[in-house]
């Protein structure tokens, strides 16, 4: 296999494949660039689906810079949202950002990264700067993008600094002169973006590469941590293990095929089996084997032999309330996204205190220590 058809697999496009292609015959080091803005502590599965590409990069000798956007983290992107995004304070980024560097070392080799932070330039920019900037980019471009046209269409208000986005980003690719930036699909506007700036500043433009986005655990979603349905790499083993076996049997095909890289999938062995594997497999390669065998064992003792022995212990606040209203004590769990996620689960008859299930709202419980709360088909909790 070529390096162009090694780069090209499980991409969705390469724009333009014919310039690509030019840049690799020179035989030169490209600079390959992936931005990642720190919204959330952690990076998780999706994130690693274009991680793996530029694995690719650095094992074929390119020069990869992993880049935080620590500055256009505080504008919020506004990919695919309906509404304006609150932006994250410094410390909040700071604080965000401070675990990233350990984490992508899991699928990167840590000794050929080069860690950047988009405030080294963005930060400098003065008015004059922004404003001359800013005239590289027509309206009529920005609003060509989905999520603000849809916007527009439904009357929904687009504040200023959202319309700045794409084009801070597609900054980035000038600052650092990218042969070649990565991205999720959603991103396809702002890599672009990329490409119109660099040919405002006389420089050859960046080849764009698409990856394939991740759905999260409820299959609909693409996976963000804002929407609750990820699971991310600095997360327990165990814990992981647990939400990869909550996803539906269709999700499970696709896991194997973006996260592991297998199609050829025995249908005959039975989906449990199957699932199981695929978690053993993912949290194997992103974890470490030993975690992988732990974290099996604790699910087989759990939810196959109801050994609630080996659940992991919760220890509550000491001002913990007792009796509690059930879904304030969820919200301590971090078992719930909201009171309206609280009201579904208690309805459905999703949620058992030792086995007696819960399906009151309003109930108050009193808790002793070691009660077993169960949450779903795969959140166990123990609490202490």
């Amino acid at each position: 296999m070529t390096d162009l058809e090694k780069i090209k697999n499980g991409t969705v496009q390469v724009i333009p494949l014919e310039d690509l292609q030019k840049k690799l015959k020179k035989g030169k080091s490209l600079i390959i660039k992936l931005g990642v803005d720190p919204t959330s502590v952690d990076l998780h599965l999706g994130h690693t689906v274009v991680l793996e590409k530029l694995k690719e990069f650095q094992d074929l000798g390119h020069k990869v810079i992993f880049l935080i956007g620590d500055f256009t983290a505080r504008i919020g992107d506004p990919t695919g949202k309906s509404k304006t995004r609150p932006p994250l304070t410094k410390e909040e980024i700071k604080k965000n950002a401070a675990t990233y560097v350990e984490q992508v070392a899991k699928i990167l080799d840590p000794k050929k990264i080069e860690i950047r932070f988009n405030s080294e330039w963005l930060d400098k920019l003065g008015i004059q700067d922004l404003i001359e900037l800013c005239a590289s980019v027509t309206v009529a471009q920005l609003i060509e993008r989905e999520d603000f046209s849809r916007r527009l269409k439904e009357k929904q208000p687009i504040s200023l600094h959202e319309l700045l986005y794409p084009i801070m980003q597609g900054y980035d690719s000038v600052a650092l002169k990218a042969d070649v930036e990565l991205g999720g699909t959603d991103q396809t506007f702002n890599l672009l973006m990329g490409r119109t700036l660099q040919e405002k500043y006389s420089q050859e433009p960046q080849i764009i590469i698409t990856m394939p986005l991740l759905e999260g655990l409820d299959g609909v979603e693409k996976m963000s941590k804002s929407l609750g349905n990820a699971v991310g790499i600095n997360e327990p083993a165990e814990q992981a293990f647990g939400k990869l076996m909550s996803i539906s049997d269709d999700l499970m095909i696709r896991y194997y095929n973006l996260l592991l890289h297998k199609t050829d999938i025995d249908k005959n062995v039975h989906p449990m089996d199957l699932k199981k594997q695929m978690a053993f497999e993912i949290v194997k390669k992103f974890w470490s084997e030993k975690e992988a065998q732990e974290a099996k064992k604790q699910f087989e003792d759990l939810f196959q032999k109801k050994d609630y022995s080996a659940a992991h212990e919760i220890e509550l606040p000491k001002n913990t309330e007792n009796p509690i209203w059930i879904v304030d004590l969820l919200k301590i769990l971090d078992a719930i996204k909201s009171s309206s996620d609280a009201k579904r689960l208690i309805e459905s008859g999703a949620v058992k205190l030792n086995d007696s299930v819960i399906n009151d709202f309003k109930l108050q419980i009193k808790w002793n220590s070691a009660d077993i709360l169960k949450v779903g088909k795969h959140k166990i909790y123990k609490l202490k």
